[in-house]
C-alpha cells in the first residue's frame, strides 16, 4: 500500500493537513535539536521528510533513515538523505545502544505490536538516550473531535483517492488513527518498554501529539 502511494505520497500529505505537516515536523526537530544528539535514527522514514528537518536542524549529526518499503526509501535518498536502510522496525539490523536518539513520524500505530516495536527502540538507543514519536491523535475537544472525524473519515478518503488514486490507503488511515492507544496509554507503554519521564505534547488542537521520553539507564 506504501509503495503503491510513495509517488504521490507528499504531495498528499502537505494538501490534506493544509500545510501543518511542516509545522509539525519542525516542532520535533526543535525538540530533538534540544537533545543535541550525534547519531540519530528515523524509523518508518517514509519519503524522508522527517529525517531531512532533522537534517537541517543538526547538519554534523548522522542520521541513519530505516523503512520497510524501498520505493519510499527512493524517494527520500533523491531527496538527500544518504543513509537508507530497508528494514523491519520490529527488527532492527543494529546493534544495541547504537544511537543516541531515536525519532517515528506518523509510523508506529501501523506496527503490528506497539510494545515490541518500543523495547527494539528502547534497545538500540544508549543509556539516557531520547525517543520522540511524532503520532496523528484524536482532539480531545468534543466539538473539535467530531468534525475532525467527519473530515477523517469522509473528505480525507476522497481527496486522497483523487491525489494517490488509492483511496483504501486514506480509508485505512481513518481506521488506523482511531485504533491507535496514543494519549496516556501510550505514555504508559512507552515506560513500561524501557523508557522513563514520557511526556506528550498535543499540536493543533490534539490532533497530533509529539511524544518524547529518555532511556532507562
Amino acid at each position: 500500500m506504501f509503495g503503491a502511494i510513495a509517488r504521490r505520497y507528499d504531495l498528499a500529505n502537505h494538501i490534506l493537513s493544509c500545510g501543518f505537516d511542516f509545522h509539525w515536523r519542525k516542532c520535533a526537530a526543535d525538540i530533538v535539536t534540544s537533545w543535541s544528539p550525534k547519531k540519530i535514527v528515523d524509523l518508518a522514514t517514509g519519503t524522508g521528510d522527517l529525517a531531512i528537518a532533522i537534517q537541517h536542524a543538526l547538519p554534523n549529526a548522522q542520521i541513519v533513515a530505516v523503512d520497510f518499503s524501498e520505493e519510499m526509501l527512493a524517494i527520500a535518498r533523491s531527496k538527500g538523505l544518504q543513509e537508507t536502510v530497508v528494514a523491519d522496525a520490529l527488527a532492527l539490523p543494529f546493534p544495541d545502544r547504537s544511537f543516541d536518539c531515536v525519532t517515528i513520524g506518523f509510523g508506529l500505530r501501523n506496527m503490528e505490536d506497539w510494545s515490541a516495536a518500543l523495547r527494539e527502540m528502547s534497545r538500540v538507543v544508549n543509556s539516557r538516550g531520547h525517543l520522540l514519536i511524532l503520532e496523528f491523535s484524536l482532539p480531545r475537544l468534543s466539538i473539535l473531535r467530531a468534525v475532525y472525524r467527519f473530515y477523517l473519515h469522509r473528505v480525507l478518503p476522497f481527496f486522497g483517492s483523487v491525489l494517490t488514486r488509492k483511496k483504501s490507503a486514506y480509508d485505512y488511515l481513518g481506521v488506523s488513527i482511531e485504533e491507535f492507544s496514543g494519549g496516556e496509554a501510550l505514555l504508559r507503554l512507552m515506560e513500561a518498554n524501557g523508557f522513563r519521564d514520557a511526556a506528550a505534547e498535543p499540536l493543533t488542537g490534539g490532533i497530533v501529539t509529539i511524544y518524547t521520553a529518555t532511556k532507562i539507564d
